[in-house]
């Protein structure tokens, strides 16, 4: 009996030290940011407020009601993000706001969606300035752009965001 005991309470003991030692790198991971700064992220939600500090305690400077708009993350302070808009207008955003989704805006008055990464490729569609879409497979100065599931390849030039992969 007095030998259950102790099996018990070492087995208690080394599951205590194991849990303590996992939640300790949990902690050191969360703590350290994923990715240097400057980086791309998108928002994740249908509403996101920018404020003027790291804190809930600041007020809203602006209020974005666009999923996947590309932002740039210009600084980290525990789990919130310095964020610049397409715009230039910069402010605090908490990382649940953010996704690392890649994406783009078209800056140029009408961007061409061709059939391949070439001028001379058909044209399937053409983007307005300020549509937002999708990227991938951003090389040679041409990003894949899909927009709700029209895609095509757009010059890089053409766009804001994530197109410096």
């Amino acid at each position: 009996m007095g030998d259950m005991g102790i099996r018990s309470g070492m087995k208690r003991f080394w599951l205590g030290a194991g849990a303590m030692a996992a939640l300790t790198a949990a902690g050191v991971a969360l703590a350290a940011p994923a990715k240097p700064v400057p980086y791309w992220a998108s928002l994740a939600q249908d509403e996101a407020r920018m404020r003027v500090g790291p804190s809930l305690d600041y007020p809203s400077n602006w209020v974005y009601r666009r999923r996947d708009l590309p932002v740039k993350v210009v600084q980290v302070l525990g789990l919130w993000r310095k964020v610049e808009d397409p715009e230039g207008a910069q402010g605090w955003m908490h990382v649940r706001l953010l996704s690392d989704t890649a994406t783009g805006i078209v800056k140029a008055e009408v961007a061409p969606l061709h059939q391949s990464a070439s001028d001379g490729a058909r044209t399937l569609f053409r983007a307005q300035r300020g549509v937002v879409g999708r990227l991938s497979d951003c090389s040679g100065g041409w990003c894949t752009f899909d927009v709700k599931g029209q895609r095509g390849y757009v010059k890089a030039s053409d766009l804001w965001g994530a197109t410096d992969k």
